[in-house]
């Protein structure tokens, strides 16, 4: 089974098992909202693709301030993200979580 990290945490929510804050995100014109919902001034920003790795590949990112969480969704929105489980080619990143 297949599932990325946000689809795994909304099958949690359904059961009752609390899961962190959190939002998807497909353009950095949503970060907006994401604010919003999350709150607070620091997230986490963590690229959604079947693979194992991500942290090591670049795909999760720390970042304070509106304007670093707009710079983090727009470099990993589009690129394709090389962990040791993708191989050379790597998988499109087409959605994060924050």
């Amino acid at each position: 089974m297949h599932l990325h990290e946000y689809q795994a945490k909304r099958l949690f929510t359904t059961y009752g098992i609390p899961v962190p804050a959190g939002a998807v995100l497909a353009s950095s014109a949503d970060a907006a909202g994401v604010v919003a919902i999350v709150g607070g001034d620091t997230w986490i920003v963590k690229a959604q693709v079947h693979a194992g790795g991500r942290g090591k590949a670049g795909g999760v990112r720390r970042v304070a301030g509106k304007a670093e969480l707009e710079a983090a969704v727009d470099a990993m929105l589009g690129s394709r993200l090389i962990t040791r489980q993708t191989g050379p080619a790597g998988l499109p990143v087409n959605s994060v979580l924050v």
